[in-house]
C-alpha cells in the first residue's frame, strides 16, 4: 500500500512527515534543506510508493497570499515536473507552526531542543498529514 507525504515547505528547509501505508498514523519524516529537496523525494519515492503529496498551502487569515506562498506554488510546479503521476493537494497551513510549537514546548524537551526550527517544521508537517488522515 502507498504512502501519502506532507511537506510544510520552507524558503530554507522543509519538514515531511509520511503516512504509514494503512493512512492512519502521521510520522515525521525528516527536515531536509529546500535546494535538496527533490532529490531526498526522488530516493524515497524510489523506495516507498508514494501515492498523493499533501503540501501545507500559505494564505493569510483574510485568505490573501503571503510571502511564502509564490515559493510553494513554484515547487508545486517542479514537483509535478518531475513526479507527473503523484497528486498535490494543498492544506491550509495557518496557524501549524504555531501548534507545532505549543505541541514542543508540552514534550518537556530543553527550550534550547525546543527552539530548533528544524523540529518545528517536521512537527507541523506531522499536524497537517494527521489532520488530513482524519
Amino acid at each position: 500500500m502507498a504512502r501519502i507525504i506532507a511537506i510544510d515547505y520552507g524558503k530554507k528547509r522543509t519538514g515531511l512527515a509520511v503516512s504509514d501505508p494503512l493512512k492512519i498514523i502521521a510520522t515525521a519524516l525528516d527536515t531536509v534543506d529546500s535546494n535538496e529537496l527533490i532529490g531526498y523525494l526522488k530516493k524515497y519515492i524510489a523506495r516507498e510508493p508514494v501515492e498523493k503529496i499533501i503540501i501545507g498551502y500559505p494564505l493569510n487569515f483574510d485568505n490573501s497570499p503571503t510571502d511564502a506562498t509564490p515559493l510553494v506554488e513554484k515547487f508545486i510546479i517542479k514537483f509535478g515536473n518531475v513526479f507527473p503521476n503523484i497528486p498535490v493537494e494543498k492544506t491550509d497551513e495557518r496557524m501549524t507552526s504555531k501548534m507545532a510549537s505549543q505541541a514542543i514546548s508540552g514534550m518537556g524537551l530543553k527550550k534550547k531542543d525546543r527552539e530548533k526550527k528544524e523540529l518545528i517544521d517536521a512537527v507541523s508537517a506531522v499536524m497537517m498529514l494527521q489532520e488530513y488522515l482524519g
